[in-house]
């Protein structure tokens, strides 16, 4: 499940951004939780984030949810800039 969600996020922001190839999804994994962490390259962080935050919250929307149906550990979706 782990692969798959990785591929996900990276497949979706790729879609957004201008760099594509500069999109990275790393997961640290915690005992409670399993943390995505997203980078992109310069200039491309307000793409992700979108307007008022739109797309970062839609995007970690749907990390929780699609974990939460597989019955996972919590998830969350961080931004490293």
């Amino acid at each position: 499940m782990e692969d798959a969600m990785l591929e996900f996020i990276e497949q979706a922001i790729k879609l957004l951004v201008d760099k594509p190839d500069e999109v990275n999804v790393d997961i640290v994994e915690t005992e409670q939780r399993l943390i995505y962490e997203l980078t992109v390259g310069e200039g491309d962080y307000g793409k992700v984030i979108g307007k008022q935050g739109r797309n970062i919250s839609a995007l970690r929307t749907l990390v929780f949810a699609i974990n939460a149906k597989e019955g996972g550990k919590r998830a969350r979706l961080d931004v490293i800039d």
